[in-house]
């Protein structure tokens, strides 16, 4: 156990150590009514919190506070929300919108996101640090008297974590192994809130790995992935297959023992927070099927 989790930020119960968190892009693939079913199905499952991407297509706010209310105890981020889509003002009245309406259920995931993603939608892509503390700043000025939901940061390198652990509630990582998850509590430090993705494959199914390593090469397209896996000894070999090396460090497949012992070194390495992404995206049978046999596993894990 870290000083952290001996000692939690307060107010903010929605990442307790012991909560299990979902991945939940899948949901944006279905239709609202067919969503705001299968979150309650997660729910009922046992699952804490879902964690929605920004991508294409779907407005993420207006989902959670869907999701948020069709559900009871259902807490819901972002994992992460586009900074270059809204200016401060417009993030701040809607993360503080949620927080209103549905107290200590929301967290607001924050990112840059991508070169290709922000010039793609008609921005410029300024340095990513420099903007993000600017951007923060203007949050801070316009949230004034607000209420706020803790803010994670989305944040792979030293610097976007230093910033993470002083100047918002924590970070948020993404395809990464768990080494990053020990260096990235050694830069925050043990006050700051580090919420964890880890991959988890169906196992069970024929070339599961052939299935995965299509899945991360969409993700090694991404310079910002390949920087940070760089720092903890990839290079070019391990990303143009993907190598089973780089398969066996981010995936780990949903077997009983191997599960538990992935999330568990996880959790050992400093997170507080971790949250499951099934992949290949699945079919939301597909997620519940999933769920139902690995839920007892993740709970003892994350206990």
């Amino acid at each position: 156990m870290t000083d952290g989790e001996r000692n939690p930020p307060p107010g903010q119960g929605v990442l307790e150590a012991n909560t299990l968190g979902l991945w939940a892009g899948f949901l944006d693939r279905l239709p609202l009514g067919e969503a705001v079913a299968l979150a309650k199905a997660i729910e009922a499952c046992g699952v804490d919190t879902i964690w929605l991407p920004e991508w294409r297509g779907v407005e993420p706010f207006i989902r959670a506070g869907l999701y948020l209310a069709s559900t009871d105890r259902l807490a819901v981020a972002t994992g992460v929300a586009n900074a270059h889509a809204r200016d401060a003002e417009a993030m701040v009245a809607a993360a503080s919108t949620l927080q209103e309406a549905f107290p200590a259920r929301f967290v607001l995931g924050l990112g840059v996101s991508h070169r290709s993603i922000v010039e793609g939608r008609g921005h410029t892509f300024p340095p990513p640090l420099a903007f993000m503390r600017r951007y923060l700043d203007a949050m801070s000025s316009a949230a004034q008297s607000r209420s706020m939901p803790p803010i994670v940061l989305g944040a792979l390198g030293p610097k976007m974590l230093q910033l993470a652990g002083s100047s918002a509630s924590g970070a948020y990582s993404y395809f990464c192994p768990v080494a990053h998850t020990a260096a990235a509590r050694t830069i925050i430090g043990p006050w700051s809130w580090l919420v964890s993705s880890q991959m988890v494959s169906d196992g069970r199914s024929e070339g599961w790995r052939e299935h995965v390593a299509h899945y991360m090469a969409l993700c090694l397209g991404m310079p910002n992935y390949t920087k940070n896996l760089e720092r903890f000894g990839f290079g070019p070999e391990d990303f143009a297959g993907p190598s089973e090396a780089l398969i066996d460090r981010l995936v780990i497949a949903d077997d009983p023992e191997l599960l538990s012992g992935r999330v568990t070194s996880q959790r050992q390495a400093g997170a507080n927070h971790v949250v499951i992404q099934f992949v290949p995206p699945p079919s939301p049978r597909g997620v519940m099927d999933l769920l139902e046999r690995n839920v007892e596993t993740l709970r003892a894990a994350v206990a």
